[in-house]
């Protein structure tokens, strides 16, 4: 930040020291009249203290983490003078905002026992989230022990109607001694002086005054301030500029400067067009004009990179990567620059699918722009185009009118594609339920239905429009009959097999009509297969809260498909994460690596309720309870004597394999909340993630490892120093470096995302960034190698996640 003087580092990973303070001196005030030469009077302790020590604990949240530290001395009187540095195992990473440090002062004096001196709470960051820094001298609560709670009932910080000259004096030594206050050697001996004569004056007059402990915090080479969400910068404010000294109001901050606006007119004029076209960059402007093009599509160009990018924009024309930079530096305000921007956009290199979709964001008003990004996308084939279809979507909320070119488009290609018309028309009757949009998405509803309505049916026996259309509305119709279905078991007293009981008792007899439809409907997970009817007798309940429905469906082919209703559980994302699944996916199969995922089929239809498709598996959970261990459990189903460990090799491998692609994508969402019972096994041994509730690092459980890796998973590769563990980490890596050079095209999904409902996106500010974090585009492939590595080393050696672990298999039992 270059907010005023101030300097932000931020606590993520890269901060990596260990907690460190040092416990100074514990001033004793003056003994009142009458009592011992070295008694503690306002304690009510008239023996002479001897000995003391200084108890301290850490607390994050009001939660006590770690071991208490404790530090003795032994002294013949005040001041007790420790001077001992302290360096606790917690790293600055792992603070929160509301962390403290609890000193309790204990009297050992007499031998028997230990009491109670006094205690006091500090925390770590002031009101402006600065980490503190410098001596602290905290006020001791007699005879009473800190405690961390939030909050706590022993603050050592005086109120400020309470402080007295002593304590205005301190905080403006401890300000001078952290390099805030200027030294001059001359002035600051008589102010010290000065200084030491308040103090005998003060602490006469003060004789019963609450005695005192004093800690010095590490300090900084800059200010380190706590960022609670977001990315790793910082936005001064528009208005005012401020340090500890001054607040500065300065009513034209942010303003164009008509000199600069001046130039910058000049600099583009029409007349300078014909100059442009032959210039060409010197070797420092094409190094300076290579890095802007490079830069990931969050990150904002500067004034000065707009005007160097404009200069060269012919040379740049054969350059497709360059050609969102170049419309990001165009001044559209300016009618003829904009004209001029259009123009050069027919000549330029034709850029690709993945940039497009960036050109479809909020930040780009301009029609052409928008209709050339759809051009683009025509382009793409329809399995690339379902791929984005989700994104595709939201981004109409940014068209400038409700019947636009990208809303034309997705009808178009939904009338040759009965995948594409099937999921588009569920994504949008989802979007219905915002009020700020409905009316766009009614239209772009009323534009698919009709169109569809008047397909006529091909010679090849394909279905009329009319016919497709009612075979995608009888879908809402059996969601609707899923919906009234679950109500009634749910109201049904009594366990989960008098709930299946009912459950089958209502297929067959009430809604019996779903057992065998009139006509065939299309799965609204797999619109090409066509469904039946169900099997009363293969349904089922899952033991939730919710008692999602387990359903199994007869096909037209013979077969049957099976799938999970859930209502109460906002699915969209799930969704969302599932569709990230398939398209990294299919990246990384792209590079000829397929790491055995499995982007199971999730479709949200409607902002509590939806449908997922069922994988046979187990918990890792049961799996362990049953089996011990997953090699024994795929030993069961792959038994191979001369295999390692007992398991055929290719099981192994597409076990290895899938932990590897699971453990580097759930990392780069920020996956939360894993647990044992959330990642599943197949027979076949491709491990898999379900349950999506918790992405962008938001997590339930505290200080939750990078990615999960636990035990029993490294154990099943044969431990850390085996050569499966070596290959495990060998496809983290690669996966990793492939997904980072795709980096720009998830990150511009995730932008068309964030205006979107869902929950974890739109409670965070900047999700995109927070996406961006986890590639480090800052490293090179070989330091990209090494830092993944170190996250893979910190989620297996993680004791923390390991506790809470225990804590939920016993919440589990019990429930």
């Amino acid at each position: 930040s270059t907010n005023s003087s101030e300097f932000r580092f931020f606590l993520s990973c890269d901060i990596s020291l260990p907690l460190t303070f040092r416990v100074l001196q514990a001033p004793i005030p003056p003994p009142a009249q009458g009592a011992h030469s070295h008694s503690l009077p306002c304690h009510g302790l008239d023996k002479k203290v001897s000995e003391l020590f200084v108890e301290c604990k850490l607390y994050i949240d009001g939660i006590q983490f770690g071991l208490p530290v404790n530090t003795r001395l032994e002294s013949s009187g005040p001041p007790y003078c420790w001077n001992e540095l302290i360096t606790l195992c917690t790293k600055y990473r792992d603070l929160t905002s509301l962390a403290q440090l609890a000193f309790t002062v204990w009297d050992v004096s007499s031998g028997e026992g230990k009491s109670v001196v006094g205690g006091a709470t500090i925390f770590l960051f002031n009101s402006k989230k600065q980490l503190k820094t410098g001596k602290q001298k905290l006020q001791l609560w007699p005879q009473k022990e800190a405690d961390g709670r939030v909050p706590t009932t022993t603050p050592g910080k005086v109120p400020k109607n309470e402080r007295g000259e002593i304590e205005r004096l301190e905080r403006l030594v401890n300000k001078y001694e952290r390099g805030q206050i200027q030294h001059v050697d001359w002035l600051d001996r008589l102010a010290f002086s000065a200084i030491d004569k308040v103090k005998e004056k003060e602490c006469e007059r003060l004789e019963n005054s609450f005695p005192s402990l004093v800690v010095e915090f590490c300090s900084f080479e800059h200010r380190v301030v706590f960022q609670e969400s977001g990315a790793n910068f910082y936005a001064p404010t528009p208005v005012s500029l401020s340090n500890e000294l001054v607040t500065v109001w300065d009513p034209e901050l942010g303003r164009t400067n008509p000199s600069e606006h001046k130039q910058l007119k000049l600099a583009r004029s029409l007349t300078r067009g014909i100059i442009d076209k032959d210039l060409k960059p010197s070797s420092n402007e094409r190094k300076s004009l290579q890095r802007i093009i490079k830069c990931p599509p969050t990150r904002t160009i500067l004034p000065d990179e707009k005007q160097l990018v404009w200069k060269f924009r012919f040379s740049l024309m054969s350059e497709k990567k360059a050609l969102t930079k170049f419309l990001r530096s165009v001044d559209w305000s300016d009618i003829q620059e904009a004209k001029q921007a259009v123009e050069l956009i027919g000549k330029w290199e034709t850029i690709d699918v993945a940039d497009a979709l960036e050109l479809l964001s909020s930040d780009f008003k301009s029609e052409e722009v928008r209709a050339y990004a759809v051009s683009v996308l025509e382009r793409a084939d329809d399995e690339e185009l379902q791929c984005y279809l989700l994104q595709l979507v939201q981004a109409l909320r940014f068209e400038r009118s409700d019947k636009s070119r990208l809303a034309h488009f997705l009808v178009n290609r939904a009338l040759s594609n009965i995948e594409i018309a099937s999921f588009l028309r569920w994504y949008v009757v989802v979007e219905l339920h915002d009020h700020a949009y409905a009316k766009r998405y009614y239209s772009t509803y009323d534009m698919l239905e009709d169109e569809m309505m008047k397909m006529v049916a091909r010679e090849d026996g394909d279905e009329d429009g009319f016919r497709l259309w009612q075979s995608l509305s009888r879908q809402t119709e059996l969601t609707a009959q899923l919906c009234s279905i679950m109500k009634d078991v749910r109201n049904t007293r009594g366990n989960a097999e008098k709930k299946i009981e009912k459950l089958r008792q209502l297929l067959s007899g009430v809604h019996s009509e779903l057992t065998h439809f009139d006509e065939p409907i299309r799965s609204p997970l797999a619109p090409t297969l066509l469904l039946t009817g169900v099997v009363p007798q293969e349904s089922s309940i899952f033991k939730s809260s919710l008692i999602p429905l387990r359903l199994t469906f007869k096909t037209a082919n013979g077969g049957t498909s099976k799938m999970i209703f859930k209502k109460g559980d906002d699915l969209r994302q799930d969704q969302l994460v599932i569709q990230m699944v398939s398209l990294m996916d299919r990246l990384l199969k792209l590079e000829n690596m397929d790491l055995h995922l499995t982007p199971y089929q999730v479709l949200a239809t409607g902002q509590d309720e939806g449908m997922v498709e069922f994988i046979p598996s187990s918990p890792l959970a049961q799996i362990i309870s049953e089996h011990r261990s997953i090699t024994s459990y795929l030993q069961k189903f792959h038994p191979d004597e001369d295999g390692p460990f007992g398991i055929t090799a290719q099981c192994l491998e597409t076990f290895i394999k899938s932990c590897a692609g699971y453990s580097v994508i759930t990392y780069i969402m920020g996956v939360g909340d894993r647990h044992l019972d959330n990642l599943l096994i197949r027979d076949d041994g491709c491990l898999f993630h379900v349950d999506f509730g918790f992405i962008l690092g938001r997590d339930p459980k505290p200080f939750p490892p990078p990615m999960k890796l636990c035990k029993e998973m490294v154990e099943a590769m044969g431990g850390t120093e085996s050569q499966y563990y070596t290959r495990f980490k060998s496809y983290c890596c690669e996966a990793y470096n492939i997904l980072r050079n795709n980096s720009s095209l998830i990150l511009n999904l995730f932008t068309l995302m964030e205006r979107s409902s869902i929950p974890d996106i739109s409670t965070e500010e900047n999700a995109t960034l927070k996406v961006q974090e986890k590639f480090r585009l800052d490293l090179d492939d070989e330091e990209a190698i090494h830092f993944f590595q170190g996250l893979i080393n910190d989620s297996v050696s993680a004791l923390f996640p390991q506790m809470v672990e225990t804590i939920h298999r016993w919440a589990q039992y019990w429930r």
